[in-house]
């Protein structure tokens, strides 16, 4: 949510930083090589591919469904009623959660499909809810998924003044509060992905070097993107429903704040809790951990038995196998997860999951009242 504009010094620290960033390797590690032996087995085995199956392909239709069906009622003009109004932006917001955790995220991270042209296309679907592709996979796939809980690497938890994600970032007074006011900062996130925050991002990812092409080019694509988005999501309506302006606005912002609550939320039960570590690179930016026990370390799983919450968020409460193997699919995740549990017990790496999401979400209030009391 990073919706400031850093000076050309800072990232170029950033810049260099990251480039010198490297994990423990040169050893022979058994438990990575365990570990990948026994997951690739698993998949041999029982005779499935690593990437979605056609349970995926039914939720993708369905949450697609749900995002879409509702924006094409709004712009028809047939609804009068303000209750209704809201309800149909409530709808097309469940749809859009399950577009992103569901379908662009499998799909961005190549696992969707075993088809690169199809993962391709269908990580496009986010910028039909507003944000932007290439921007969240630099930040999600490229930086966070590398450099997980690392500050000035994971841009995750590079967020603005307002929070304090990280016992290395700057503490400020108001941080003491930031367990109370921190779920209104959440409801504004994709509020700032469709807003200013892909365009902050643009120019800070371009600077760093993550960006190759040419800026004008990948500018107007960007903006191309949020006409067609903010078009057919909130114009269309305005210009068609007999309602005032006022409400479509409105129910457009719930829509986006709940959207943004629960999203964040869920990102954030995986990796700021009690038992994440925030590792330090030594002064030649070396990690002194393998990059799989790294991701043990940084990340946590909750809810691990509900199947109705796996489902609606893609998986995501397996947030351990996601990281340690993100170009498979997540509908694997909960039967990779016994194995991944049952290995990290045998070489005595702690594996954290919490019960139920109250737990989780009960965990990460209380991180986030000890990083602003730190």
């Amino acid at each position: 949510m990073r919706i400031r504009l850093e000076s050309d010094g800072i990232i170029n620290e950033r810049r260099s930083f990251i480039k010198h960033l490297k994990f423990r390797k040169t050893e022979r590690n058994e438990f990575s090589e365990t570990l990948k032996k026994r997951v690739k087995t698993y998949f041999e085995i029982n005779q499935i591919k690593k990437e979605g199956n056609s349970r995926l392909t039914v939720k993708s239709i369905i949450v697609l469904i749900l995002y879409f069906s509702p924006l094409i009622i709004l712009s028809t003009g047939l609804i009068s009623s303000i209750w209704l109004l809201f309800l149909f932006y409530l709808i097309s917001g469940i749809g859009m959660i399950g577009i992103g955790m569901g379908v662009m995220h499998d799909a961005s991270h190549g696992a969707f499909s075993a088809n690169k042209k199809l993962n391709k296309y269908l990580s496009l679907s986010l910028n039909f809810v507003g944000a932007n592709a290439k921007i969240w996979h630099i930040q999600h796939v490229v930086l966070h998924h590398t450099y997980t809980n690392i500050l000035d690497a994971d841009d995750d938890i590079n967020v603005p003044f307002l929070l304090r994600l990280s016992p290395q970032s700057k503490r400020y007074k108001i941080h003491r509060f930031q367990h109370i006011y921190a779920w209104i900062v959440y409801g504004l996130t994709t509020l700032s992905w469709i807003t200013i925050k892909d365009f902050s991002s643009f120019v800070r990812y371009k600077k760093m070097g993550l960006i190759k092409e040419k800026t004008s080019i990948e500018i107007i694509k960007v903006i191309s993107w949020k006409i067609i988005y903010y078009s057919f999501s909130l114009v269309l309506p305005i210009l068609f429903l007999p309602i005032a302006p006022i409400w479509i606005i409105l129910a457009f912002l719930t829509m986006h704040f709940f959207v943004g609550l629960f999203v964040a939320t869920i990102f954030q039960l995986a990796h700021v809790v009690p038992s994440s570590e925030f590792p330090v690179s030594d002064e030649h930016g070396k990690i002194d951990n393998h990059w799989l026990i790294h991701q043990l370390n940084t990340t946590a799983n909750f809810s691990p038995d509900s199947r109705i919450m796996s489902w609606f968020i893609g998986g995501l409460n397996y947030q351990i196998e996601h990281h340690l193997f993100p170009r498979i699919s997540h509908v694997h995740y909960r039967d990779l997860s016994k194995i991944v549990q049952q290995t990290a017990k045998e070489f005595n790496i702690e594996y954290v999951v919490q019960t139920n999401l109250i737990q989780a979400i009960k965990g990460h209030a209380i991180q986030l009242r000890n990083l602003g009391r730190a």
